[in-house]
């Protein structure tokens, strides 16, 4: 079993930063693949961003290429996501989970597929 505590939602201005993180318990987080999703009202949620359990592999959905950026430390069992030039339809509640099951790379990309999930940060990008 996987514990998640998302951090570092917030209010900003479009074309501001935040980085959120991730924290998980256990022993094998090195061994996941660790993945954010958002979700807006209404709307099913959504994959953002993935990174492989090596830190080196990643992968993005394309509205967020280029403008987030997501890395992981093993040693604190942390993944963060650093995004930047925010845009207002950036506003979501962010979530981030672990792929348990040791799946192959390409990340699967629906929620659906992850068991395990944390509390979630709001995010609210202001126009």
């Amino acid at each position: 079993q996987v514990q998640l505590v998302e951090s570092g939602g917030g209010l900003v201005q479009a074309g501001g930063s935040l980085r959120l993180s991730c924290a998980a318990s256990g022993r094998a987080f090195s061994r996941y693949t660790m993945v954010w999703f958002r979700q807006s009202p209404g709307k099913e949620r959504e994959f953002v961003a993935a990174i492989h359990w090596n830190g080196y592999s990643t992968y993005y959905v394309d509205s967020v290429k280029g403008r987030f950026f997501i890395s992981r430390d093993n040693a604190k069992n942390t993944v963060d996501l650093q995004m930047n030039s925010l845009k207002p339809e950036d506003t979501a509640v962010y979530y981030c989970t672990a792929d348990v099951k040791v799946r192959n790379w390409p990340p699967m990309n629906s929620y659906k597929a992850y068991e395990y999930w944390g509390q979630g940060t709001q995010v609210t990008v202001s126009s």
